[in-house]
């Protein structure tokens, strides 16, 4: 019985009949959790009879409301790990707010008994609003927020309020109207829906269309029929045998067939015995036999919408010449997992503290002066790198990081991006000099980000610089994986121990895709998918070369030939700003680059700053001979770097004159590229064969990162350590609490300027 969870206790009203009060008890003897919990998992449910909530309000509750789903779906456990942390931990606004929805849960349960619908409603949208919000600021959303508000703007005093179902709002949600209003909502708010998702289709993630259901209450509850039992159908002269409808075998029986016949279970066999004597008599059965074919038999799917691949490579200036260099040197065994790591004998030590300048506690107003100088000169740009697509924020639904609203600063919802230009605006503001900014994009997003700017979504930007986009037009190739990596991979990862069958059944999985790999031949190129599944990104080092690459640096240079500085950081590095001192110490330094770190927490995954073979750098986690000794590392790389522009032309062989020569340019940054470090990585894609079939495949992809720079030897690097909230990334939706309630998300509000 699904009974056991939040969603469960949910998903039980279904199982009762009309209208119910689910409630938590106490544990008591006979229960499971007696003398060990002092609740009990499973709820208790009130059924309201008649007497309670009458028949006239059940009418007018489903006269009144609209119910949908937004099409909306996020992983809502991150949102129970919060409500559950925040209880436990008794924090003071949370529970307020859980006292407030209690109150509010009576009010509710009065006005069901009264009659009264429309308080109802106010009711239920002040809940949202208040104690829920309160506990969870994430429960709400930019989306939902624009629902309710067209809404309200179109019906007015009509609408009668929200209610959310679920964890999040966005997916399962309730609208109340006035009942002589209803028909007509019903079409408007299909119509707001579409509308308002196809404006935010790249921002939020979305699995479904939004659809308005036909809502009634079930006064039955969950109920089943007995239409006879296997074998006993003749006997006992009860009809036809128990049978599912055809779809039910189309969906269920092509994964059974594949199974070895030892690992199906005494219900799966009886139900293929029962279908294969009765498919060829029932007439319902009788074509289930040749589409079970046609789904277990791969098929090619066209997809007319898709851009053939040598088309999408085209677009994206694929580098043949650097793909089959890198498929010789994994093929040789020069690249490959195991070779990502430093070499065993590596010594990597803690750096010292006179190898880094602390600015945890502020600096010399000496500092100050010298970038406040800068500033007002105009030597200074901002390059927001934007060309990832996010996956671990999103756990890969397709939205582009940059545009997800995802946090309610100074009253509303506000993107990444938004963010990182009202920074912009400010410091532009406080020096008297309009600042540049420049977003960096990829074949991922830089149509979704340059259709937003063109919509006006941050109109106002105001800081009176240029807005630039520099699309980036490297991409790679995805290869079949090497054997050796598979089997490294499989051997390094940790893996819980099933029983021995189940064990069985999973290296028979390994040894599957071993003999897929051999098969398809090892480090050949990945094409039989479609072409978004074939490419993939190739590292954030190219993000800034792509500067050079597509005039937007030589442009820039020319409209402002005293431009001398980068601040160059992630768009989840929310808290960086350009700030005078961290420039100033920057300047100070005249090195060719400065990059900032912080103290390193549990969570902070990914390598960070030591000591390798005696020389201070960045190193990757991927990089590191064993996973432990990243958490011996005390500083964790922010990704933010202060580049001078000269000098890091000069490292990489050029000069601004020579920005005008494209051959020249070219030809450096592949030098350059043909330095840096190549980490192999194994992704795993979808390979869709249509009618609900699909397989997953592992591939190798390969990315170059740009905190490798610092191991160059003629590349003078300095190192600054930040606070947190200046330099704390924001990689997964599960961090958002805990960057709201440390401050980190008012210290990021008192750096912006918001348009108008």
């Amino acid at each position: 019985w699904l009974g056991g969870s939040g969603g469960g206790w949910q998903d039980s009203g279904g199982i009762w009949p009309g209208i119910k009060l689910i409630e938590g008890r106490l544990s008591s003897e006979g229960d499971p959790e007696f003398g060990v919990s002092r609740g009990r998992l499973l709820p208790g449910h009130h059924l309201f009879g008649k007497d309670e909530i009458s028949e006239e309000t059940r009418q007018a509750l489903q006269a009144s409301l609209v119910l949908v789903h937004g099409g909306m779906a996020q992983d809502v456990g991150p949102i129970l790990e919060m409500v559950t942390e925040k209880y436990l931990l008794r924090s003071e606004e949370a529970w307020r707010g859980r006292q407030q929805a209690i109150g509010t849960l009576d009010e509710i349960l009065g006005y069901l008994k009264a009659g009264d619908i429309e308080a109802i409603g106010k009711a239920t949208e002040r809940n949202f609003r208040g104690p829920i919000q309160s506990i969870i600021p994430w429960a709400g959303n930019l989306y939902t927020d624009r629902l309710i508000q067209q809404a309200r703007a179109e019906f007015g005093e009509k609408f009668w309020g929200f209610w959310m179902l679920g964890g999040m709002s966005g997916g399962g949600m309730g609208f109340l109207f006035d009942p002589r209003h209803k028909a007509s909502a019903k079409v408007r708010l299909q119509d707001i829906m579409d509308r308002t998702k196809a404006r935010m289709e790249h921002s939020v993630p979305f699995a479904m269309q939004p659809v308005v259901y036909d809502f009634a209450i079930d006064e039955r509850g969950t109920w089943a029929e007995l239409h006879g039992r296997a074998g006993e159908t003749e006997r006992q002269g009860e009809g036809s045998p128990a049978l599912m409808p055809g779809d039910y075998y189309r969906l269920t029986f092509p994964d059974i067939l594949r199974r070895d016949p030892w690992l199906l279970s005494p219900a799966q066999r009886a139900e293929l015995e029962i279908f294969g004597a009765l498919s060829a008599e029932d007439p319902a059965l009788v074509d289930v036999l040749p589409s079970l074919f046609q789904r277990m038999l791969p098929q090619k799917q066209e997809e007319d919408s898709q851009e053939s691949l040598s088309t999408m490579l085209a677009a994206n200036a694929f580098d043949r010449e650097q793909h089959e260099q890198i498929r010789g040197d994994l093929r040789s065994g020069r690249i490959g997992l195991a070779q990502n790591r430093l070499p065993t004998r590596s010594l990597i030590e803690e750096v010292a503290p006179e190898e880094l300048v602390d600015a945890t506690e502020g600096l010399p107003k000496d500092f100050d002066e010298i970038g406040r100088a800068a500033l007002e000169a105009g030597e200074v740009a901002v390059v927001t790198l934007a060309g990832g697509a996010g996956s671990r924020w999103s756990q890969g639904a397709g939205v582009v990081k940059a545009l997800n609203p995802f946090a309610r600063l100074a009253g509303r919802h506000r993107s990444f991006i938004e963010i990182h230009l009202a920074k912009s605006r400010r410091s532009g503001r406080l020096c008297g000099t309009p600042l540049p900014h420049v977003v960096t994009t990829s074949y991922l997003t830089h149509r979704a980000i340059a259709d937003a700017l063109g919509e006006g979504e941050w109109e106002g930007h105001g800081s009176g610089g240029p807005l630039l986009l520099s699309p980036g037009s490297s991409v790679g190739l995805r290869m079949v994986p090497m054997v050796r990596d598979l089997r490294f991979a499989w051997e390094e990862s940790s893996r819980q121990v099933l029983d021995i069958q189940a064990e069985k059944v999973r290296e028979s999985q390994h040894s599957a895709l071993i003999n897929w790999a051999r098969s398809q031949g090892e480090g050949s190129d990945y094409v039989d998918n479609l072409p978004d599944q074939c490419i993939h990104p190739v590292g954030h080092w190219y993000e800034l070369p792509h500067l050079l690459h597509n005039g937007v640096l030589r442009g820039l240079l020319e409209e402002r030939p005293q431009l001398q500085y980068l601040m160059m950081h992630n768009i989840d590095t929310v808290g960086a700003n350009v700030d005078p001192g961290l420039l100033g110490l920057h300047i100070s330094a005249q090195g060719a680059m400065t990059a900032e770190v912080i103290h390193r927490r549990l969570e902070d995954r990914g390598g960070g700053l030591a000591r390798v073979d005696g020389n201070v750098r960045l190193v990757e986690g991927l990089a590191l001979p064993r996973e432990e000794i990243e958490f011996c590392l005390t500083f964790y790389n922010t990704n933010t770097f202060w580049i001078h522009i000269d000098r890091l032309l000069t490292t990489l062989g050029l000069e601004r004159t020579a920005l005008e020569d494209e051959e020249a340019v070219t030809e450096a940054l592949g030098r350059m590229a043909a330095r840096m470090p190549t980490y192999v990585t194994l992704k795993e894609v979808k390979k869709r064969w249509g009618r609900g079939q699909e397989d997953i495949f592992p591939v190798t992809q390969f990315e170059k990162l740009w905190g490798d720079m610092t191991a160059l030897p003629e590349m003078d690097c300095g190192y600054v350590v930040v606070p947190r909230k200046r330099g704390q990334q924001l990689k997964e939706v599960a961090q958002l609490d805990g960057w709201l309630r440390d401050g980190s998300a008012a210290y990021v509000e008192d750096l912006c300027d918001w348009p108008g």
